[in-house]
Formats: C-alpha cells, sequence, structure tokens
C-alpha cells in the first residue's frame, strides 16, 4: 500500500513538472528577426499578452520589427480597437532610418485610414508627434520606440526609453495610429496579418 501510495505521488510529481516545463516553455520570449518580445507584459496595473508580431518591409528592406500588446487576442481591426483597456505597440528598428522621415510616413499613414474631418481634429497632435521624431533625428538598428494606450491618461510615446513630452490624451489619436498598421490601407498587409494573428 505505502509502495503505491509512492508510485501515486512520483507520477503526480512527474506529471506537475512536466505540466511546469510546458507552461516555462510557453512563456519564452518571441524572436522575430533577432529582436526579442516578451510574451506578456504589464501596462498601467494590467497584464497584456503579445497578440502578434512581425516585420515590416519597404521594398526587400526590413525595416522594423513590431509587436502588439492587449489584454484580449483579437483577429480585427475592430477588434483592437474596441478594448478598452490598457494597449502597447512596441517598435524597434532593424536598420538605421531619418526619424523626422519616419515622423512624416506616420502622419501619412494616420491621413491615409482616416475620413479627413477626423483627421483635420487630430492635427495639433500630429504635428507635435512628427516634432518628436524630427528632434531625434534618427533611429538607430537596436533602438526602439513604444506607443501606449492608458486609460484616463492618453496616448504616450516613448522613444529610445524615454517619455516625450505629455500624452495625447483623445482616444481618436491613439486609434488613427493604429491604423497606420491595421487599417484599410495599412503600412505594410503583411505586418497587420501578423499583428492581428491571422495565420495562412
Amino acid at each position: 500500500m505505502a509502495w503505491v501510495s509512492f508510485r501515486t505521488i512520483r507520477t503526480g510529481l512527474l506529471a506537475a513538472l512536466c505540466m511546469a516545463g510546458s507552461a516555462f516553455a510557453s512563456a519564452q520570449a518571441v524572436d522575430v528577426s533577432g529582436v526579442r518580445l516578451e510574451p506578456q507584459i504589464n501596462l498601467a496595473g494590467k497584464p497584456l499578452q503579445l497578440n502578434g508580431a512581425g516585420v515590416r518591409y519597404r521594398a526587400v528592406f526590413r525595416v522594423y520589427v513590431a509587436g502588439l500588446y492587449l489584454e484580449r487576442p483579437a483577429s480585427s481591426t475592430e477588434a483592437v480597437l474596441g478594448q478598452a483597456g490598457p494597449k502597447r505597440l512596441a517598435i524597434t528598428m532593424l536598420r538605421d532610418i531619418d526619424s523626422g522621415e519616419l515622423g512624416k510616413l506616420f502622419a501619412r499613414g494616420m491621413e491615409d485610414n482616416m475620413d479627413r474631418r477626423q483627421f483635420s481634429r487630430l492635427i495639433p497632435g500630429v504635428m507635435r508627434m512628427s516634432q518628436v521624431f524630427s528632434d531625434h533625428k534618427q533611429l538607430k538598428a537596436g533602438e526602439s520606440f513604444v506607443l501606449d494606450w492608458i486609460p484616463g491618461t492618453g496616448t504616450v510615446l516613448t522613444v529610445k526609453g524615454k517619455v516625450e513630452g505629455e500624452p495625447f490624451k483623445e482616444p481618436e489619436f491613439f486609434d488613427a495610429l493604429m491604423r497606420i498598421w491595421l487599417g484599410p490601407k495599412p503600412a505594410d498587409w503583411q505586418l497587420k496579418e501578423a499583428l492581428l494573428g491571422v495565420k495562412k
């Protein structure tokens, strides 16, 4: 009877170790073109999961890696924008780029994916964001910036680990930013699918 009990304990222990090993493996960082992305982060006191990640290509060149973090999985633009909690888009450069030019491309991407009247209301924020990137002059390979939506605070822009100015308070501003990558005219269709976790 004692031997049976020991065997049961041993079997249970082995099962527990296997489960722990499986959980540990699933919690490993994701590697995208050499950029390490954590599977889970905390933002504004909430755990966010990596919804999807991919590479932005321009012609044949890899420009940056983007990762989208959400509270709940989302496979459509509407589902991403419809979530009320905190969100993060993290971008890490894969090549050196003129950050002023990048800021202009983001502004154009926002305009291309919005109604003109809606975009006109966001112009002051768009100009401020473009100025932030212009002030940095260049983003080098390995450097990153982060776009955080924090309810009650707004959109927080962090470049090279430093928060840039006051938050952009309008919820519409963060949604407009997300449409650069997730809108009807995304910067890169394959990246859009990757961020939404769409599997082919």
